[in-house]
């Protein structure tokens, strides 16, 4: 069984928004139900294989990307393991251009 992760003392820890800590848990949370045991315990070939799963799944870039960004946080800052991530690639996500009216469209 995998050791309990202690979490930093508060004058270490970065000041991160509520939604953004939630959202970082939220993807840990994810990892270990996908592989089944504690996330500590990944391998790059289970990180790869979630993100497979994340992209099967329908899930859209901007959620995979947070999830991502999480999970970056977590090994590389909470674990000191950033070489399990070194391989994990941003998903690029697409820019909207706004809608520009034509002058009629305005005077409309």
């Amino acid at each position: 069984m995998s050791k309990h992760i202690e979490p930093a003392p508060e004058r270490d820890r970065p000041k991160f928004a509520e939604h953004t800590q939630a959202g970082y848990i939220r993807a840990v949370r994810k990892l270990a139900a996908f592989i089944g045991r504690s996330p500590d315990t990944a391998s790059t070939e289970d990180l790869r294989r979630f993100q497979l799963h994340l992209v099967d799944a329908g899930n859209g870039p901007v959620t995979i990307k947070a999830t991502i960004t999480g999970l970056r946080f977590f090994f590389d800052v909470t674990l000191s393991q950033p070489d399990l991530m070194a391989k994990m690639q941003h998903v690029h996500v697409p820019r909207k251009l706004p809608v520009i009216l034509s002058p009629e469209e305005v005077s409309a």
